[in-house]
């Protein structure tokens, strides 16, 4: 009988880490059996803690897949260009196989199926010992275990494609698997998640689905609508049936009969309108990111945004010490340079009107001086100004490894974005404009909101309305390249905002009007900058300090760091062919052969 051991420890894992004698030879000193641990509600809850434990190990969820996956897109990108660096080139489409940074026997790829492993022995032994029919709250850690396993599995696809599938535990016959077409598994997360959401209160409505680091109904329901946009969508694929044959691979929809749009997208949609009124937006949309740095992004319920939040203790994440806006060694900082590895492409800014609220909580151009000064950053390095270490008030960043951030997985924002694109998918834009319109009334107000959106009057305009407000509402949350890899759009829109940038340099096209000029002063809560791109003709307000030529006075020069090579160089590779990461070497050999590259990637040999 399998002991509490293999659910608790961090040696257990999936397929590749260990070998075959080091996982059968294990032994458990636990005197916990299954029957004990399953059948009782505090012992079972301690095995779920245990599958969310494998997010915060070293080079896991914590320090490698969060830090590293989601940016260069059209909207965030890595703040660092030099070819030949691990970490740039993850960023850049040109992640190799003997990646330095991820090629690592502890790094997240095995350490995302130690949570799968563990989600796989949980689930088992609630179907057998929990009474999961008859107990509520039993019913409940069977629920959340199958929506832990839904999203790991919808991380590590997202990350690198198809992978192996495993929705058992393991024995001596299945350690070593291969991949799989990740039709197989997202067929059997999406009925893994519709068997869940009758198991989840929604939330608020019980203690556990109080808080944010706890699953709830809604967020299982927006996780089954983002899984089912990206299992219908676009991405890079091997021919049907020459997955792990090193088969290259071509930029394709399924062709899984159950997973086609006209299945999957009325079912999502289903799940989205039983969500909507379950929990609400934040009125103030810079209250609710001070909120989130300020640690207080912890209570769920039917007035509260965040669905749920990667469950990092006081004392781990790496969010904010990787993405918050730069501090040179400040007292925000404790002392340390800490934050501004990635940040909004430069010409995010301009892409919001005036009137949008979003604009400066999300894009920070000044920094941290030593000295706890902000200044000007320069036209090439942005930062994400929903990160910031003077806004953790509640826990103070001291300079460590880790500052305890929550990073949000899901907010309810993403509910109604989601519901409006399937819904003008389904049905025209007619019954989808109330869903943006609520997103955009928070950013613009109601008048500039309903203008808006009633003047889209098409199908396809809709859409690209939905593409760019999602650019807007998320930048910084990284869920941009998967969007585009699903709509297609990938390389397209990294293609257009090189052009973008180039013309933003240059003040041409759509920023002919601008001086070039940069307005600042020190914001009321002095706590930052307040800063504006003058057009010409402005008058400038009192109170503003001046600097000329910010744009462009260094042209292509390389000391302005938007220099030609550093705009071109937002992708190394073509990213349509290299929008997934490769498996890794480490990984592959520990596999003992099972696992193979695709995608243009080279195996071991």
């Amino acid at each position: 009988m399998k002991k509490i051991i293999y659910i608790l420890s961090a040696a257990v894992i999936a397929a590749m880490a260990v070998s075959c004698e080091k996982f059968l030879d294990s032994d458990s000193p636990s005197a916990f059996d299954s029957a004990s641990v399953y059948s009782n509600y505090s012992l079972a809850e301690g095995t779920v803690f245990g599958i969310t434990e494998a997010f915060c190990e070293v080079n896991s969820y914590r320090g490698r897949f969060l830090p590293w996956y989601g940016f260069n897109t059209d909207i965030e990108w890595y703040n660092t260009y030099k070819p030949g660096d691990g970490k740039s080139d993850i960023a850049a489409y040109d992640c190799k196989p003997n990646n330095s940074q991820l090629n690592l026997t502890n790094g997240p790829f095995p350490l995302m199926y130690t949570g799968i492993e563990r989600a796989n022995l949980v689930i088992e032994g609630l179907r057998e010992y929990g009474n999961v029919k008859e107990d509520a709250n039993m019913a409940y850690l069977l629920g959340e275990a199958l929506t832990l396993r839904a999203m790991i599995y919808y991380d590590l696809i997202k990350a690198w494609g198809d992978v192996p599938a495993r929705f058992s535990s393991v024995d001596a016959e299945t350690i070593y698997r291969p991949k799989e077409c990740r039709d197989t598994i997202y067929n059997h997360i999406l009925a893994d998640l519709d068997e869940a959401i009758p198991y989840l209160p929604y939330p608020g409505a019980t203690a556990a689905t109080s808080r944010t680091d706890r699953v709830n109904k809604v967020f299982a329901e927006g996780l089954y609508a983002r899984i089912a946009l990206a299992a219908s969508g676009y991405a890079l694929r091997p021919a049907d049936g020459a997955v792990g044959t090193g088969d290259a691979g071509s930029i394709r929809m399924t062709s899984d009969a159950q997973l086609q749009k006209d299945v999957l997208y009325p079912k999502a949609l289903a799940y989205l309108k039983d969500a909507i009124g379950k929990a609400s937006l934040e009125p103030d949309y810079e209250t609710y990111w001070y909120n989130m740095n300020n640690m207080n992004n912890m209570t769920a319920g039917p007035a509260y945004e965040t669905l749920y939040v990667i469950p990092f203790g006081a004392g781990r994440g790496r969010w904010n010490f990787t993405f918050a806006i730069s501090s040179e060694g400040s007292s925000w900082s404790g002392g340390v340079s800490r934050g501004g590895d990635a940040g909004p492409v430069p010409t995010v800014y301009f892409m919001y009107d005036d009137n949008d609220v979003r604009r400066d909580v999300t894009c920070a151009n000044y920094k941290w001086s030593k000295s706890t000064d902000p200044e000007m950053a320069g036209i090439s390095k942005w930062y994400f100004g929903k990160y910031r270490f003077e806004w953790m008030n509640a826990q103070p960043y001291t300079g460590g490894n880790d500052d305890g951030i929550k990073p949000v997985v899901m907010r309810y924002a993403d509910i109604l974005l989601m519901a409006a694109e399937i819904e003008n998918e389904l049905n025209g834009p007619s019954n989808a404009k109330p869903y943006l319109q609520e997103v955009r009334e928070r950013a613009t107000g109601l008048d500039a909101a309903e203008a808006y959106v009633n003047g889209i009057n098409s199908k396809e305009a809709f859409f690209d309305a939905i593409v760019k407000e999602r650019a807007l509402e998320f930048c910084g949350e990284f869920l941009r390249k998967g969007d585009l890899i699903r709509w297609n759009l990938l390389k397209t829109k990294l293609d257009q905002v090189k052009e973008e940038m180039l013309a933003l340099r240059a003040l041409s096209d759509d920023y002919a009007l601008y001086t070039g000029e940069v307005a600042f002063r020190l914001n009321d809560a002095e706590d930052g900058l307040d800063f504006f791109f003058p057009l010409i003709g402005q008058e400038i307000p009192a109170g503003y300090e001046l600097e000329s030529d910010y744009l462009t006075k260094y042209d292509d020069a390389k000391a302005s760091g938007f220099y030609t090579d550093r705009i071109n160089g937002i992708y190394y590779n073509n990213p349509d062919e290299y929008m997934f990461w490769p498996i890794f070497y480490d990984t592959i050999t520990n596999s003992q052969g099972a696992i193979k590259n695709d995608y243009h990637y080279d195996n071991p040999q």
